[in-house]
């Protein structure tokens, strides 16, 4: 998947994405933090994958779409209390959930999961995000009145 975003004023305001599935490249577009729109374009056969994502996207990259490195998204991390290294249901949940986020930041363009970890009593979800506010606020939308809303805090690595 390629992932491009559009700046206004130093922030990001949109995304733009493509990626392969069977034989069509998806792309996916809309206003940052929010479900976009859904189109599927035939998968171009005698070019790459790669070749068919950049011709969806290059409208995009034309009009000033660009990709944001990894290096540049905030680390997001999603904390609920356990006890000692968790059990096996906490394990079953924190994949439940690693699936959960990485739909919801990925339909809005915020970023992905990268999994989670459990240990010290804690069991975390990573996350890689573009904009943390607007990713955090999401997620809290998303997840409450769910079976995953009792987490104890949502925080940047580093910053406690």
């Amino acid at each position: 998947m390629i992932t491009l975003y559009q700046h206004k004023k130093g922030r990001i305001t949109r995304y733009h994405q493509a990626w392969v599935h069977d034989n069509h490249v998806v792309e996916h577009f809309g206003t940052l933090g929010y479900k976009g729109t859904t189109k599927k374009r035939p998968l171009i056969k005698w070019i790459s994958k790669e070749k068919n994502l950049e011709w969806v996207l290059l409208r995009a990259r034309l009009t000033g779409y660009k990709s944001v490195e990894i290096d540049k998204h905030a680390i997001l991390l999603i904390e609920y209390p356990i006890n000692g290294l968790g059990t096996t249901a906490d394990l079953k949940k924190r994949h439940a959930l690693q699936d959960r986020i990485n739909e919801t930041l990925g339909w809005t363009g915020l970023g992905h999961c990268d999994g989670g970890s459990s240990g010290s009593d804690t069991m975390e979800v990573c996350c890689f995000v573009v904009d943390f506010d607007l990713a955090k606020k999401v997620i809290q939308h998303d997840l409450r009145r769910t079976k995953f809303a009792n987490y104890s805090r949502i925080y940047i690595e580093g910053m406690d």
